[in-house]
């Protein structure tokens, strides 16, 4: 499988935005970009047989720099949220930006890895982005150097692995914020695709979406997808929960967690009869049903809005550096952030 590269705009200050296309033997194809390391277009085969794009995303590079909602981006040097938009590694405190109420969101919503302009190299069923990342940008510490690698196999599976290091210890969680509508990326809603999470608890948040630090159980919950479960089906009931992140958008702990590549969830749609397996090595997972997608266009014209993509952002929990009962994501000064995710789809 050779991967196609093509011009798909210009930077802001006049660098040539490339896309990368993947292709397997059935058909299904993955396109990524060097803006974000961004999962720009997944065709995926229905029951039927035909292709449909699944993930929601912009027709232009250039779009890609008013993303809002993080369509198909890499986050980082820090996915997810911080509270207070500060922490302490070995007693000296780092200020973030401060971008989402008193806290911080996804590292920086300008400077981002989400926003970054990648090295690329393409493989024969691959794509792997690099970066060089300074010390003190974006008030993280320590010189980083970050890859994240993207393969599409025969099985229709498409997997990220994602490799960083640092010469100081430092902040690294690294997910990807692609929005998934298995009907296909203009189909509307995803409230009647129906999820499994191998998960049986969560960690409960306060006002701002920060974890309190307990792991409850989901068992008696509206949180509870250890069977599948209709998404739509609860995600309005006034319970605290669901009121604080106006539907689900909390991080679920994956069973058995042990840093193997493990099968955390599947997502059903009933529609097209498409079907897509998670994995990955990570501890936790955001579950985000796409309650705050502002209104706007996106590819072909699609029309997006609030609900019309879900995400399974594969994680260390978030504010996980000021709870130490949490899986630790400093890394660095020889201990190296690695991790894996993969969709597969029937």
């Amino acid at each position: 499988m050779a991967v196609e590269i093509q011009s798909f705009g210009k930077t802001p200050d006049g660098r040539e935005i490339k896309l990368y296309t993947l292709r397997n033997g059935k058909g299904m194809q993955a396109s990524v970009t060097n803006v974000g390391a961004i999962l720009v277009k997944l065709l995926v085969p229905d029951a039927q047989g035909r292709l449909e794009d699944v993930v929601l995303g912009f027709d232009r590079g250039e779009d890609y720099y008013d993303n809002g909602s993080f369509f198909g981006a890499v986050v980082g040097p820090s996915a997810n949220r911080i509270g207070g938009a500060a922490f302490e590694i070995d007693g000296v405190k780092y200020q973030l930006a401060v971008n989402d109420g008193p806290n911080n969101l996804h590292s920086d919503i300008d400077k981002g890895y989400h926003k970054a302009f990648w090295d690329a190299e393409a493989g024969e069923n691959s794509v792997r982005f690099s970066l060089e990342d300074a010390d003190g940008n974006m008030g993280f510490p320590g010189n980083k150097k970050i890859q994240v690698t993207y393969t599409l196999d025969e099985d229709n599976g498409l997997e990220l692995h994602y490799h960083a290091s640092s010469d100081k210890k430092t902040i690294l969680n690294l997910t990807n914020h692609t929005y998934f509508n298995l009907d296909g990326h203009a189909s509307g809603k995803i409230e009647g695709h129906e999820l499994t999470l191998n998960a049986s608890r969560y960690t409960p948040v306060v006002k701002g979406a920060i974890p309190t630090g307990e792991l409850a159980p989901v068992e008696g919950t509206f949180m509870d997808f250890t069977k599948s479960k209709v998404i739509g089906r609860e995600i309005n009931e006034p319970w605290e929960q669901l009121l604080l992140t106006k539907g689900y958008d909390h991080n679920w702990v994956i069973d058995g967690a042990d840093g193997s590549l493990r099968h955390f969830a599947t997502v059903k749609a009933p529609a097209s009869g498409r079907v897509m397996k998670a994995y990955t090595t990570l501890p936790g997972v955001q579950f985000y049903a796409g309650n705050c997608i502002d209104p706007q266009k996106g590819k072909n014209g699609a029309e997006y809005g609030p609900r019309c993509g879900l995400c399974l952002e594969t994680q260390y929990y978030p504010d996980t550096i000021h709870h130490p009962a949490f899986p630790s994501c400093i890394f660095g000064e020889g201990k190296d952030y690695d991790s894996v995710t993969a969709y597969r789809f029937a």
